[in-house]
């Protein structure tokens, strides 16, 4: 089973992280110049249902990868092992990449505007920042630490 979890997981991690940078990298740059949202609008409506099934995919077989690697899910933060150091850390970051989200998807999507525009940039690379930094935690796993 684990070589499945982890295939989906990182298969789930591939889509996440490199839609946000083809979004961060390909579409925002235009779309600031161009002080052009209809080129966000665009991405979000091709992206938005692949980019949602990857992370809800990378939420389950994370928690159920981090079960198996460690049972004792209150040691999850704990920060007293390196597994432990891990899992926090990737649960932090989940933690601040959700709350972006749920700012953009709530508050900046539904008014966006070439006003606006600025401001969402900058979710859009916390975001993309965010989701290089789960996978260079991720590596840690195989390394044995950060």
């Amino acid at each position: 089973m684990y070589p499945f979890l982890l295939f989906a997981h990182i298969l789930a991690a591939t889509l996440w992280t490199g839609g946000h940078l083809v979004l961060a990298l390909g579409f925002l740059p235009e779309a600031l110049r161009r002080q052009d949202i209809g080129l966000i609008e665009q991405f979000e409506q091709r992206y938005e249902n692949i980019g949602l099934s990857a992370l809800a995919i990378q939420i389950l077989s994370g928690i159920w990868l981090a079960n198996l690697r460690q049972p004792d899910w209150q040691r999850w933060l704990s920060f007293s092992d390196a597994t432990s150091s891990l899992i926090a850390l990737k649960l932090i970051l989940l933690a601040v990449t959700l709350a972006l989200a749920l700012h953009a998807r709530l508050r900046l999507l539904p008014n966006l505007a070439p006003q606006n525009l600025q401001v969402l940039a900058w979710h859009i690379f916390g975001v993309t920042a965010l989701s290089v930094l789960f996978l260079v935690v991720g590596i840690g796993f195989r390394s044995g630490g950060i």
